[in-house]
């Protein structure tokens, strides 16, 4: 069981940044995948960015080069660096996780609010 606490998200003026944080509460952090997604209204949840257990990092072409996905394996928390915001990015965004790179995440936070104002 792996349960996901999400903060750190708010309103800010766009070009202003964020920092999301996803608390992870298991025995075995290290061995899972963990992934960053979010949803705006009206739109389906697309993938932000994802790191494997190895440390590899995967982002949405929309974010690169602006967001920044990073964990602390001794605190078990896994980190997203939102920079350079645009009113675009604004959507709730969720923490997920998963045991297997092949499998779905079947993990999830309840989510946190980013809004981006012009």
């Amino acid at each position: 069981q792996v349960d996901l606490v999400e903060s750190g998200g708010g309103s800010v003026q766009s070009g202003g940044s964020l920092i999301l944080s996803c608390r992870v509460s298991t025995q075995t952090y290290s061995k899972y995948n963990f992934g960053w997604f979010r949803q705006a209204p009206g739109k389906e949840r697309e993938a932000v960015a994802t790191i494997n257990k190895f440390g590899d990092t995967v982002y949405a072409e929309s974010v690169k080069g602006r967001f920044t996905f990073s964990q602390d394996t001794e605190k078990n928390v896994a980190s997203l660096e939102m920079n350079s915001l645009k009113s675009g990015d604004t959507a709730i965004y969720y923490c997920a996780a998963k045991w297997a790179w092949w499998e779905d995440y079947g993990y999830w936070g309840q989510g946190t609010q980013v809004t981006v104002s012009p």
